[in-house]
């Protein structure tokens, strides 16, 4: 057994940053038994690198199957540490992993981002104790008070698990310390029936995710690595979905996180998958005029961020053809047409530019047109999300948390009475079926 002494120049050492990886290699071959040459994107083939990411494999075996001494074992040889049982509250935390049934991959995600603590057990325990307080006090009545709060859970890649966000307190703006690894992914949805529900270990199980059937969640996760991401938020795998075993706790959930999603992307580097969740991307008649096109969906008016990278990308596709002029032409209308819109896709501010922006958007569920509107518009609240409530009844509670500024001129400036429950506005049906002022 090695000394106090010794896991003490690890601690410390493990602070400066100072520890050396080893090599890890993640390939598509290892993960989902498929050659590197047949996976169209590149990016998505493998990933090498020092950073402490583990495999599929090993994040599957279940804590129960290894004693404790396995279990810190297995954690130092990840770390490329030498902490021995009695460091401080070790012991108890990995008896906790035991006994919550986790696997690897979900003991080493909580675990790692407070491994250099001197009382592991202690420093989760707070921080779990603040992000309960923290949430409960973001919702009053029907109101998000605290519009600023972040995601329930992330996906930490390098133990390829969704975690709680109090596991490691990331932050997705640029502005951050974090500005390097954490990106979000934002994508376009396949019609229904290309898509299916899988059951995966990454968020235990906890809901079916839709997925695109040509695609893999390991290949994602393989991509983001290779752009240097060590944490994103992606919505199937983050925010709890509808048919799983807990609808009850979802409809409590996305009081409070769908209206938040937007927090997430508004100052940050955004993944884009604009042909569908892992999928390449592609190009064809009709594509940019769809109704499933990354560029008409309601959601992604908020999700553009600051900085944009294209995921999915191949050598032969859109993102690798040149203009033919200076003025941005492309030798297909459609490729102009791509660019275009990709160039100018942006955050949109000013009142009726943003509710311009969403005239033509589509949704699977008409309410999400409103709540996609909130974080555009710079409301001091956000409403609550109920799915049951009326468009009418949601666009309400919306102008009710506008600036006074934005309602002014509501008031002053759209052209004509409101024919909704209020004359001097305009109603839900105006403001999206009607040419707007300039502003």
């Amino acid at each position: 057994m090695l000394s106090k002494a010794k896991c003490k120049s690890d601690y410390n050492s493990r602070r400066m940053g100072q520890l050396e990886h080893s090599e890890v290699t993640i390939s598509s071959q290892a993960e989902i038994g498929e050659t590197e040459e047949s996976i169209k994107v590149p990016k998505q083939r493998v990933y090498t690198g020092r950073k402490p990411v583990i495999s599929s494999s090993l994040a599957d075996i279940p804590c129960g199957c290894l004693s404790i001494q396995g279990l810190l074992d297995l954690l130092n040889s990840t770390f490329g540490t030498s902490y021995v049982l009695d460091t401080g509250s070790l012991s108890s935390a990995l008896k906790d992993c035991v006994a919550k049934n986790y696997d690897f991959g979900t003991a080493y995600g909580r675990l790692r981002s407070a491994w250099n603590y001197s009382d592991i057990q202690k420093e989760l325990s707070e921080r779990d104790a603040k992000d309960r307080e923290l949430r409960q006090k973001a919702v009053e009545g029907s109101r998000v008070v605290n519009p600023n709060t972040k995601p329930r859970r992330v996906w930490d890649l390098y133990s390829n698990r969704v975690v709680p966000w109090w596991c490691c307190e990331v932050d997705f703006s640029l502005t951050s310390k974090d500005n390097l690894k954490a990106r979000p992914i934002s994508h376009a949805w396949v019609d229904d029936m290309d898509h299916v529900d899988v059951l995966t270990p990454i968020n235990g199980q906890a809901w079916p995710v839709p997925m695109p059937k040509s695609t893999n969640l390991d290949l994602i996760h393989i991509g983001m690595l290779n752009l240097g991401a060590e944490y994103t938020w992606l919505d199937v795998l983050c925010l709890r979905q509808r048919g799983g075993p807990r609808e009850d706790l979802r409809v409590e959930e996305w009081k409070l996180d769908v209206p938040t999603i937007g927090i997430i992307y508004r100052w940050a580097h955004v993944v884009c998958y604009l042909s569908g969740l892992g999928m390449p991307l592609t190009l064809k008649e009709g594509d940019l005029e769809s109704d499933r096109s990354w560029f008409r969906r309601a959601w992604t008016v908020q999700e553009v961020g600051v900085l944009r990278t294209i995921a999915g990308d191949t050598p032969d596709g859109p993102m690798h053809t040149e203009p033919i002029d200076k003025k941005g032409n492309y030798q297909d209308e459609i490729l102009t047409k791509f660019h275009r819109q990709l160039n100018t896709a942006k955050m949109t501010r000013g009142l009726y530019r943003t509710l311009s922006a969403m005239q033509d958007r589509i949704s699977t569920y008409p309410r999400d047109r409103v709540a996609g509107l909130a974080y555009s518009l710079d409301t001091h609240s956000i409403p609550a999300y109920y799915e049951s409530q009326s468009l009418e009844d949601a666009w309400t509670a919306l102008v009710n948390e506008m600036p006074a500024l934005k309602r002014s001129l509501l008031f002053f400036t759209y052209p004509e009475s409101g024919t909704g429950c209020k004359k001097w506005r305009p109603s839900w049906e105006q403001v999206m079926e009607k040419p707007l002022p300039e502003g």
